[in-house]
């Protein structure tokens, strides 16, 4: 099943809640021996992740699973995408030696499967039941986690504070809702912030950008790029295009290229301009590890009264 955005973090009767989090969706199922690892899209990721498939062991025979693939960073207390991203092309002993320097945890959010029975046209209240059983039952230990459930708003509304460790949000589940795949019947609220970023770069004409390349100094006075606005509306880029002054001579990201998306190999056609427009934006908790929005930035406003020395510098220089 999947999900479809919402605005409101408010917890709809008759409805449940999960954390959301940053990770990869994925499917697990065995069957006689045979495990199979799949990507929300079908590819097969059991050779990047050995020590999901060892785990199988633990779980019944002709038993599917539906969760999330998560890796934990210990040292910086909370989880890395792009350490799980790192993964996932590893094979053989490069596999097993990321697996035991980056281990990846399967946390489970459904089941599809229970020992040869499909419960997919169980309620999700029943669902919910049958994996809490699971896991009690067969003493399930690493690499399985169960993901938490509620009907509380209150914790709810505890773990949307949690985007520090980098938990995306929550996601709400109907309790009498059969699971049906690839039908949008969950809904996902997205923890957002407001933070500000200077404008280092605009693609589409200066007179009317498209979207805004958005920068902010490191502790070394370097300006990096951290991430791109979503698409602007005609009266907002012609308020901003005011504002945005053609790049000079030593403009700092002279010579760099950009993509158009985080892990996208597309490359963007852009305009540098003077860095001196600070606008304010709304951004998710999905960033990698020198502090790159992963998602695209919701333009706000301009902030004529800052200047891009007032922003928060990134705390090292990125690579």
């Amino acid at each position: 099943m999947l999900t479809v955005a919402v605005d409101s973090p408010e917890l709809p009767a008759g409805w449940a809640a999960e954390p959301k989090w940053d990770g990869f969706r994925a499917g697990v199922s065995v069957d006689a021996g045979t495990v199979v690892l799949r990507s929300r899209r079908g590819a097969q990721m059991g050779p990047a992740f050995p020590e999901i498939v060892a785990g199988t062991s633990q779980l019944p025979d002709q038993t599917a699973l539906d969760g999330e693939l998560i890796v934990w960073d210990w040292e910086q207390g909370r989880l890395s995408f792009e350490q799980l991203q790192n993964r996932l092309h590893r094979r053989g002993a490069a596999a097993v030696r990321a697996a035991d320097r980056w281990p990846a945890q399967f946390v489970a959010f459904d089941l599809l499967r229970m020992s040869g029975t499909d419960t997919t046209a169980w309620p999700y209240i029943r669902r919910r039941a049958a994996l809490e059983e699971l896991f009690t039952t067969r003493g399930l230990l690493a690499p399985w986690a169960l993901c938490p459930s509620t009907t509380e708003p209150a914790l709810v509304r505890e773990w949307l504070t949690w985007g520090s460790v980098r938990i995306e949000g929550v996601v709400f589940k109907r309790l009498d809702s059969p699971y049906r795949p690839a039908a949008r019947s969950w809904r996902k609220y997205k923890t957002r912030e407001t933070t500000e970023a200077a404008v280092g770069a605009v693609t589409g004409p200066l007179t009317a950008p498209s979207t805004l390349l958005l920068g902010r100094y490191d502790t070394a006075g370097h300006l990096q790029y951290v991430g791109r606005t979503t698409t602007l509306a005609r009266t907002t880029a012609s308020a901003a295009a005011a504002l945005l002054t053609p790049a000079s001579n030593g403009h700092p990201w002279a010579g760099w290229t950009f993509s158009a998306g985080w892990g996208s190999r597309q490359l963007l056609d852009v305009t540098l301009v003077r860095p001196d427009l600070v606008v304010e934006v709304g951004v998710d908790v999905a960033r990698d590890a020198g502090g790159r929005w992963r998602h695209p930035a919701r333009f706000h406003r301009t902030r004529p009264d800052l200047q891009p020395g007032d922003i928060e510098r990134l705390s090292s220089p990125l690579d």
